[in-house]
C-alpha cells in the first residue's frame, strides 16, 4: 500500500510552561503559515509580544506573510533543529501517540493528531519540561 495522506500541525510552545497553541492544517505552506500566525496573534494578551522561533522552511518567511504586529520571527541558523524547543514536542506526540499507525482518511489523521495533542496538554508539566531548554530559561524574562 503507497497511499499517503499528510497533516501539518503548526504550533507555538511557551518554553518551561504549559502553554500551547496549535493549528492542524492540511498543507505546509505559506497560506497555512499565514492562517496560524492570524489566529495565534488574536491569544496573545495586549500587554504581551511575542518572539516565535521558527526553523528555515521556506513557509515561514515567504514574501507574502504578513506578520502580525504583537508577533516577531526569530529564524534558526541552518540545520539546527535542536534549538528550537517545539521539535522535541513533535518528537514526543510521534513516539508515544502517532508513530506505527495505520489512518484510513485525511479525518482520522486530523482527529490522531488532535488526541494526541490533548492528552500531551493534559499531562501536567510535560510541555513545560519538554521546552525548558536551559538556554531558553535563562533569557526567558
Amino acid at each position: 500500500d503507497q497511499r499517503y495522506i499528510n497533516v501539518y500541525i503548526y504550533a507555538a510552545v511557551e518554553p518551561g510552561t504549559d502553554n500551547a497553541f496549535a493549528l492542524i492544517l492540511p498543507d505546509a505552506n505559506g497560506v497555512g503559515m499565514q492562517a496560524f500566525l492570524d489566529a495565534f496573534a488574536k491569544t496573545i494578551a495586549a500587554d504581551e509580544h511575542v518572539a516565535l522561533v521558527l526553523d528555515g522552511a521556506g513557509w515561514h518567511s515567504g514574501k507574502t506573510l504578513r506578520v502580525p504586529a504583537n508577533i516577531t520571527l526569530v529564524p534558526l541558523p541552518a540545520y539546527s533543529p535542536e534549538l528550537n524547543p517545539v521539535e522535541r514536542v513533535w518528537l514526543y506526540l510521534k513516539q508515544r501517540f502517532l508513530s506505527l499507525r495505520l489512518l484510513n482518511d485525511y479525518k482520522e489523521i486530523v482527529t490522531a493528531a488532535s488526541k494526541a495533542g490533548k492528552r500531551l496538554c493534559r499531562e501536567t508539566g510535560r510541555l513545560a519540561s519538554l521546552t525548558a531548554y536551559p538556554w531558553i530559561m535563562k533569557v526567558k524574562p
